[in-house]
């Protein structure tokens, strides 16, 4: 089990690093799938399988090819690259070094800490589905409505003036005004 951490691990990494220096975007989004793939088989590691399956469907699935079509439309057949200043090169490098000394600090502290009981049913479907509708029925039927309205005002602010009539099929009537 150990060894086959390691080596999704490793795979995440590489990956990783793959879709960060790659310069093709179609490359960048390929990596990103075996990075993500890779990372839900942490999660079947840590018995989690409810967890890796809604990460393949919500991230591989929907989120990915969302990408992969706006990099489509978008046609970057050309390289086109702006140098960024000094400055801003500078703070990405130290804005990264603190992250990495953060989540360093974070993995230190948590490695030397068990848990103090052990339940083998923790992150199955079957444990989150009786959780998430028993303990927190009310907060996951007002989180739906609120997608659903949210869903609503984004097709509203969307909608353009004056296109009521845009998208009807043609009437199978004769035209008044032909005869």
């Amino acid at each position: 089990m150990l060894y086959l951490f390691y080596l999704l691990a490793a795979i995440s990494i590489v990956s990783a690093v793959v879709v960060v220096a790659s310069r093709s975007p179609i490359t960048s989004v390929i990596a990103l799938v075996v990075c993500f793939l890779s990372i839900a088989g942490h999660y079947i590691l840590l018995n989690a399988q409810f967890l890796a399956m809604v990460h393949v469907i919500v991230y591989t699935g929907a989120i990915l090819i969302l990408m992969l079509f706006v990099i489509m439309l978008l046609n970057m057949n050309t390289l086109v690259e702006q140098r960024k200043p000094l400055a801003a090169r500078l703070m990405a490098v130290v804005t990264g070094g603190m992250l990495f000394l953060v989540l360093l600090a974070a993995t230190r502290q948590g490695l030397g800490q068990a848990p103090e009981t052990y339940d083998a049913g923790i992150g199955l479907v079957r444990t989150i589905g009786t959780v998430l509708f028993r303990d927190y029925l009310v907060p996951f039927e007002v989180s739906s409505v609120l997608f659903l309205a949210a869903m609503a005002g984004a097709m509203m602010l969307a909608k353009k003036e004056g296109t009521d009539n845009l998208n009807l099929p043609p009437s199978s009537e004769p035209d008044e005004r032909a005869a």
